[in-house]
Parts: C-alpha cells; structure tokens; sequence
C-alpha cells in the first residue's frame, strides 16, 4: 500500500484510479484508511463477493490479494 501511495501522482498523471478493496467490515476499513490518509477510494467487502467476482484467490506470500483490472475489462458482464 506504501507504493502506491508513493506513486498516487504517476497513476493520477495516467489517468488511473486505484480502488482498494479489502476484507474488512465498513467500520474497520474506514478506520484504517482514516489512520493512514490513504488517497485512494476504498470499498470493504468482508464477503469477498467482489474480490471472487473477478477471480481472486489470496496469495499467501503475497500477504493478500493483489488485482490488477485494466480498461479493456473494465466493463465486462
């Protein structure tokens, strides 16, 4: 999450938006984007319903899940 911070101004140069979505409950996930000032929009989902409609598994060693969707899929059905 500290890179992305880093880098928020290149992404918003490039015109990306970073959509964090995490496993947490609503009052959790705010707190923590509220104790880290995170620049990004964020959206819990301790159901994981979004994170499995895209087809993603958590990686262990990857501390998490780590999506990457790009335009062209952006507005799949």
């Amino acid at each position: 999450m500290a890179r992305l911070c880093q880098d928020n101004e290149e992404f918003e140069k490039r015109q990306t938006t970073i959509l964090v979505i995490g496993p947490e409950n609503a009052q959790v996930f705010a707190r923590y984007f509220g104790e880290n000032s995170l620049p990004f929009t964020g959206v819990p989902d301790p159901t994981h319903s979004v994170l499995k409609s895209y087809g993603q598994e958590i990686k262990l060693f990857k501390f998490g899940r780590m999506p990457v969707i790009d335009r062209a899929n952006m507005y799949r059905s």
